[in-house]
């Protein structure tokens, strides 16, 4: 149970802020050229974040190992969406087509 907790919130504490101030597209100037596309990342982080509510909090409560289990399935189904999201967002940043500078007469 205590580990359960202390995942819980430790994950509160880091993904939770990033994710929703990347989701806003709050994010600082001097990280927005590392963080590209910043809102996509932002979603991706909160969706892997659901991931600790999802499996902790059916455990805290006691709930059944029916719960318990489907609610572990759909913590690793919204991880992968996450994970997912992730990778189709910088794929798609790094293929994007880059003006090419144009020369002065």
């Amino acid at each position: 149970m205590t580990w359960q907790w202390i995942g819980l919130m430790a994950f509160s504490l880091t993904l939770l802020p990033a994710g929703l101030a990347m989701a806003a597209d709050l994010v600082p100037e001097r990280l927005r050229s590392r963080l590209t596309p910043v809102r996509p990342r932002g979603w991706a982080l909160l969706l892997i974040y659901t991931t600790a509510p999802v499996n902790a909090l059916p455990r805290l409560a006691g709930a059944s190992p029916e719960t318990t289990l489907a609610c572990t399935a759909a913590g690793g189904a919204l991880a992968v969406t996450g994970c997912l999201l992730l990778g189709f967002a910088t794929y798609a940043h790094q293929r994007r087509t880059v003006a090419a500078p144009q020369e002065g007469p």
